[in-house]
């Protein structure tokens, strides 16, 4: 008899390892994951099994769904922001393709067991695009359905996984006298710029500050390559955790659309140096810009509207600016830095 479990893909990444610990902790969930790379021994360990390999490898995944009854699938495995532009084909391979096979999993597996198939999908502010400086500041807090004309394939990639998480969930099969929905039960966060204690930022657009905060921590200076105006909105990881984990938990009933947007506050790099510099007195902090990366930064929003997060799924950060710095991440550097 298969196996009912809750899939992570992108398992190693430090969302995944967080969120293998969190859904560890319920002893009624069972967890399968799927990294390209071998997870450690303690990850492993809460986990009922784990693989190694492709999430394109059809071989690989039908072997899977033969073992296990997958009721829920967290679909974290990407190629970020930044290498997604050295990479435009990879990266549509991976964040396209890779969703794509797993959305039609979802719906093999909700046809085979007769029930909904929860697909919970991390999406991004990158999928906005303004136009100009002027507009961005003009737009202020940027809702769901606003400036949706992403200029990087990974915005590119991550809107079209939101249409066809969408397109899985009410179309699939419409062409069926037969149709029916297909089963799968869509859900989509989008993610402002994502800070870690723990895991030193690579490849993404958004990591300007914590890169700065993660070099100022180490001893090492820092060229921080968009201006000090540059701003977006941002969230420290455990709440970007807790809010993957409150969607997934939340009544369908109760959510009137399949994508939200969260956020936690919005700061600019001259407010990371500041703050930097006043955790880390003598910290070396300066302002070389890349072009091309800030430009990118500058079609993202000031802010973004998470009121309807709020109001279907009582989304509610943990962590605002404040308690980002000084409750959670110079704590949880100076821990590490001392052991």
């Amino acid at each position: 008899m298969r196996k009912p479990v809750v899939m992570v893909t992108g398992a190693n990444g430090e969302i995944g390892q967080r969120l293998i610990e969190r859904l560890s902790g319920d002893a009624e969930t069972d967890i399968i994951a799927l990294d390209l790379h071998p997870m450690s021994a303690a990850l492993a360990s809460r986990c009922v099994a784990t693989f190694v390999g492709d999430i394109l490898d059809d071989n690989l995944l039908q072997r899977i769904v033969s073992e296990y009854a997958i009721h829920t699938v967290f679909h974290l495995a990407a190629l970020l922001s930044t290498r997604a532009e050295y990479t435009p084909f990879a990266a549509h391979r991976v964040n396209v393709g890779g969703t794509l096979k797993l959305l039609n999993l979802a719906a093999d597996q909700a046809r085979r067991d007769g029930t909904p198939v929860k697909f919970v999908f991390p999406s991004s502010i990158a999928i906005y695009g303004l136009p100009d400086l002027a507009t961005k500041h003009a737009a202020g807090r940027v809702r769901e359905g606003d400036f949706n004309a992403p200029t990087t394939m990974y915005g590119c990639n991550k809107l079209y996984c939101e249409h066809l998480g969408r397109y899985y969930m009410h179309h699939f099969g419409q062409l069926n006298s037969n149709f029916r929905p297909s089963g799968v039960d869509f859900r989509a966060i989008r993610f402002p710029g994502l800070i870690s204690a723990v895991t030193v930022p690579s490849g993404g657009t958004s990591d300007f500050g914590p890169e700065m905060v993660h070099m100022a921590a180490s001893g090492q200076s820092y060229a921080c390559f968009v201006p000090e105006a540059a701003q977006i909105p941002f969230m420290a990881m455990p709440d970007g955790v807790e809010a993957l984990l409150a969607l997934a938990a939340a009544p369908r009933a109760q959510l009137g659309q399949e994508t939200y947007n969260i956020t936690a506050f919005s700061m600019s790099a001259a407010g990371f140096r500041d703050r930097v510099v006043d955790a880390f007195p003598g910290a070396q902090v300066t302002f070389e810009v890349h072009h091309a990366r800030s430009r990118i930064i500058d079609t993202w929003p000031l802010d973004v509207d998470d009121t309807p997060a709020r109001n279907d799924w009582g989304w509610q950060p943990k962590y605002d600016a404040d308690a980002t710095f000084d409750d959670y991440l110079l704590p949880t550097l100076m821990a590490l830095t001392h052991r």
